[in-house]
């Protein structure tokens, strides 16, 4: 028989024994097709997300042909790339002018003749909403003409006409609380303007603006701060021209040379489509720039996604195809008695891979695209922009497919050599034989369980982030050459246990060959989604721990924005209690100041007074990772030494931060024991007290000396300050007072914006001036757009004077949408492996089960044995995986120490502070939620009947 005669056998006894056995069957497709629909649906997703040069170009320009644009230079000759993203001045060029010496650049002058364009220029607004008022972005730029299609599209009504009708997006109608047919009003000139539309910008659908026809909106602002005062004037940005050529022919190079000549940035379709060579390009001639895409790490890590995917589907499917060949051992023994041998025992069993394998691939990857089609609005609305195509490419689809396929054969490999091995007598009487475990394959595992952790530890201290990599890989490889032994073991610890977990353990530990590559598969998928959850969060710690906070925790900041307007803050209150989550913590700031108010008599800087809280020097005032000597003390310094350091009070203040309380150069604030207890946070009696009795509360302690503080004040008055002039006249006075104070503890130093908080009787005592500034709120959440709407609204109507300052949490939307997606998969995968464990138990025991029946075992306990022998593969594979998803985490954050430590030897305010932070969120997700689930899952679908059957032999 010929070798082609032979495999085609072999197939049509694949492909039967695949429809005969449909349960066992369908469970190898599933994992088949899963890994490919995964990487089909990245593949297409990717390709179809990530625009190509000319849909980058239809989003910014739309059906134009160029861009032009100013500089910024004034009329100075340019030269730039043909992408138009990097510019310079040629050699020999005039200076650039400043900016009030610039002479305005005629833009449209450098149009070709007779070309065709529209202007667009944005501003800068406040507007009303339904909720209140919100500061947007109002774009001035004819949106129904047809050169702007691509680059902004009508979703709703229709496009406005006329200086009273505007569209916008629809990010800002949903914020707002508005829709079509809307009516919203610019603030200053209080022009209304009816919303004719909703509209959609393809490549930022989360931009927030109004689009208004040119003239709709700049002309009539300014006009009317002509005419009124106390209206202010707009301030429109630069504006740019959407140019079509008069020809249809488009932009060439030499036009935008031409353009460049007069000061004018040029993005060109064609010239960005088809760039000239780079000996025309002036820029290239004197710069010496690179432009080199570095694909090394892309391709890295699509290599490690495709290993992990074949890697999961031979360590799931491999059991499936070996409990297969048991099932059809009798079969095989056939084969042999009619003259096969070997080899064609091997094919019948590789023939099921094919067979499995190539309806995997091709159901994997007709799923894939069509998930994508199905999902692409949702995987549109997370990327923040519309696909310009769906970009399927048949031949990496190809090559996804053909990876299935193989793998598929891959998976029937071992099974199929197990199976060549036996003899037609045992295949014919069903006896498998006694098999002992390897001796070897553990002491193997546990040494390079133990080298891999050590090449990681080691490529960590030392930054080589491919000892990393290998060290994490080997150690992985550790653990699963150890997995049968674990398994194994699993069987000694159901001795007390009762009769369903104490079968389930002992079925796993005498079935190792199904069991073990189930958990390896869990254990693989778990360690990925643990390594990099455990960096992310890692990370995420150090960046919270970095951040300068501009208000304490939990509260937000009413602050009058000049003095003139502390007059609004009572409506200012009163707005922000009715509307805002305020939990009841209120606290009212003064600021103080000596002689006169430098906010207030700007004119003359002379004549201002100063306050200042003098720091004393020495030790434990001074920060040493400041001045001589710092670089030496930071080179001793392990990252923890360093973090405690920069904690201190005598460093925390060293490094400014944007804070939103800024009651005057020494940070001092006037207020009471409410100040204390809302915004620091410091609820103690004894401070307290210390107030009430006109004693101040130092939150710093480094400015503190023997408990005491000294305050310098510089008394001056302005002759337009008759006030201060009263009660300070003649020349400047300076005055140093030592001041009793009460000294909080240590953690209160890094309070943001105030230092020392003053008692107001002791203010007048020193014959300080003080005003109402602002109010501190404690709130549940940080307010939402509507709550910040209707707050902004009841400021405007006050007098506009008066600011909401709200600490803004850090975003983190995309790490969070990584982290869920990878437990996702993870949880995917345990799911998948611990159901085709328990499907191949059912399946292998079957005899057992009927057995264990027979002598008077209830129906339920094939639930239960179904559901805990799922919940051992699932939480084994859980929990080995979390520990070897440790060791690569912990790799790379050495590797961050590293570079952080150095980077603070040379700058020693820098931090160096890298923590390992572990995902308990994650974690406890898979750990305790996908076993538990998994296992109840199993017991649902497991039958608890059983039909009697004759035991054969």
């Amino acid at each position: 028989m010929s070798v082609l005669t032979g495999w085609r056998a072999a197939l049509r006894i694949a492909r039967r024994d695949a429809l005969r056995a449909k349960g066992r069957s369908a469970l190898v497709l599933s994992m088949i097709a899963l890994p490919v629909l995964g990487v089909t649906a990245a593949d297409v997703t990717y390709r179809s997300s990530s625009p190509t040069v000319a849909e980058d170009l239809t989003a910014r320009m739309g059906s134009a042909d160029a861009v032009f644009s100013s500089a910024g230079i004034g009329a100075v000759p340019l030269e730039q790339m043909p992408d138009a993203g990097t510019w310079g001045t040629p050699d020999g060029a005039p200076e650039i002018p400043g900016e009030d010496e610039r002479r305005p650049v005629n833009v449209p002058a450098t149009f070709p003749k007779g070309a065709r364009y529209l202007s667009e220029q944005s501003v800068p607004a406040v507007v009303t909403t339904r909720h209140g008022v919100v500061n947007t972005e109002i774009v001035e730029l004819r949106t129904s003409d047809p050169a702007v299609r691509g680059k902004l599209g009508l979703v709703d009504g229709a496009y406005p006409h006329g200086e009273g009708e505007v569209v916008a997006t629809e990010h800002f109608l949903e914020s707002a609380g508005l829709g079509v047919g809307s009516r919203t009003t610019l603030s200053g000139p209080g022009r209304t303007y009816t919303i004719t539309g909703s509209v959609e910008l393809p490549g930022d659908l989360d931009k927030s603006a109004l689009y208004a026809d040119p003239g709709a909106v700049i002309a009539p602002w300014k006009a009317a701060a002509g005419r009124d005062e106390k209206i202010v004037p707009p301030y429109p940005g630069d504006m740019t021209w959407l140019v079509r050529s008069p020809t249809g022919a488009g932009i060439s190079w030499p036009d935008v040379l031409r353009a460049n000549e007069k000061g004018v940035l040029v993005l060109s379709r064609q010239v960005a489509l088809d760039p000239p060579p780079d000996s025309e390009v002036p820029l290239l001639a004197h710069e010496a720039m690179s432009f080199t895409e570095s694909s090394a790490e892309l391709s890295a890590a699509v290599v490690t996604v495709v290993a992990m995917a074949v890697l999961e589907i031979v360590l799931l499917a491999g059991p499936a195809f070996a409990v297969g060949a048991r099932r059809s051992r009798r079969q095989l023994g056939l084969v042999g008695t009619c003259g096969g041998d070997r080899s064609q025992v091997r094919a019948v069993v590789l023939a099921g891979g094919l067979v499995l394998g190539a309806v995997g691939a091709v159901t994997g990857v007709a799923a894939g695209i069509g998930l994508t089609v199905l999902f692409r609005p949702m995987i549109e609305g997370w990327t923040g922009s519309r696909f310009g195509e769906l970009d399927i490419r048949p031949w990496e689809l190809l090559g996804i497919a053909v990876i299935g396929l193989v793998t598929g054969v891959l998976a029937a490999l071992a099974p199929a050599v197990v199976a060549g091995r036996q003899s037609v007598l045992e295949s014919l009487t069903g006896r498998r034989g006694t098999r002992r475990s390897s001796r070897v394959l553990p002491l193997v595992g546990g040494v390079a369980l133990t080298g891999g952790v050590a090449v990681a530890v080691y490529g960590g201290t030392t930054g080589d982030t491919r000892f990393v990599a290998g060290g994490s890989v080997v150690a992985e490889l550790g653990v699963l050459a150890c997995i049968p032994v674990i398994v194994g073991l699993l069987g000694r610890l159901g001795t007390r246990l009762p009769l369903s977990p104490r079968m389930a353990l002992r079925d796993a530990a005498r079935n190792r060959g199904r069991t073990a590559p189930a958990v390896a598969a869990v254990m693989a998928a778990v360690a990925g989604t643990v390594a990099i959850a455990t960096y992310t969060t890692s990370v995420q710690a150090e960046h919270d721990y970095d951040r300068l906070r501009s208000l304490t925790p939990g509260t937000v900041a009413l602050v009058a924005s000049e003095p003139a307007a502390a007059d609004q803050l009572p409506l200012a209150r009163s707005a922000a209690e009715r509307n805002l989550a305020v939990t009841g913590g209120r606290a009212d700031i003064r600021r103080v100041w000596a002689g006169s108010d430098c906010t207030v008599y700007y004119e003359d800087e002379n004549s201002c007074g100063t306050l200042e809280l003098v720091k004393p020097t020495g030790k434990g005032h001074s920060c040493p990772l400041q001045g001589a000597g710092a670089r030496k003390l930071a080179e001793g310094l392990s990252a923890q030494e360093h973090k405690e350091l920069m904690s201190s009070p005598a460093c925390v203040d060293e490094y400014t931060t944007a804070q939103a309380l800024t009651t005057g150069d020494s940070d001092i604030a006037v207020g009471d024991a409410s100040l204390l207890r809302s915004y620091v946070g410091l609820d103690d009696p004894a401070a307290a007290d210390a107030l009430a009795a006109g004693t101040p509360v130092l939150l710093n302690s480094a400015y503190a000396q023997d408990g005491r503080v000294t305050l310098k004040a510089v008394h001056t008055y302005n002759e337009r300050d008759k006030e201060n002039r009263r009660l300070h006249p003649g020349k400047a006075e300076a005055t140093t007072d030592r001041l009793k104070v009460y000294v909080a503890p240590a953690k209160y130093a890094a309070t943001p914006g105030i230092r020392m908080i003053l008692p107001q009787r002791t203010a007048d005592r020193l014959g300080l001036h003080t005003a109402d500034y602002g109010t501190v709120y404690t709130v549940a959440h940080t307010p939402t757009d509507a709550e910040s709407q209707a707050v902004s609204a009841a400021f405007t109507r006050a007098g506009d004077g008066v600011y909401l300052q709200t600490e803004n949490p850090m975003e983190r939307n995309d790490e969070d949408v990584i982290l869920l997606f990878l437990a996702l998969f993870a949880g995917v995968v345990t799911l998948g492996a611990a159901a085709i464990t328990t499907g191949l138990a059912k399946a292998d025991a079957e005899a057992d089960l009927t057995t264990l029946s027979a002598v008077g075992a209830p129906p339920d306990v094939r639930r239960s044995l179904s559901g805990f022998q799922c919940l051992v593969v699932a939480l084994t594979g859980v929990l080995l995986g979390t520990a070897a998803g440790v060791v690569p985490a912990v790799a790379l954050r050495l590797v961050d120490l590293r570079e952080a430590t150095a980077a603070m030897r040379e700058q020693p305010m820098d931090s160096a502070y890298t923590p390992v932070v572990l995902p308990w969120e994650t974690i406890g997700l898979l750990t305790l939620v996908v076993p538990v689930l998994a296992g109840l899952l199993a017991a649902a679908f497991a039958g608890s009947r059983l039909s009697l059957a004759r035991r054969a032999g």
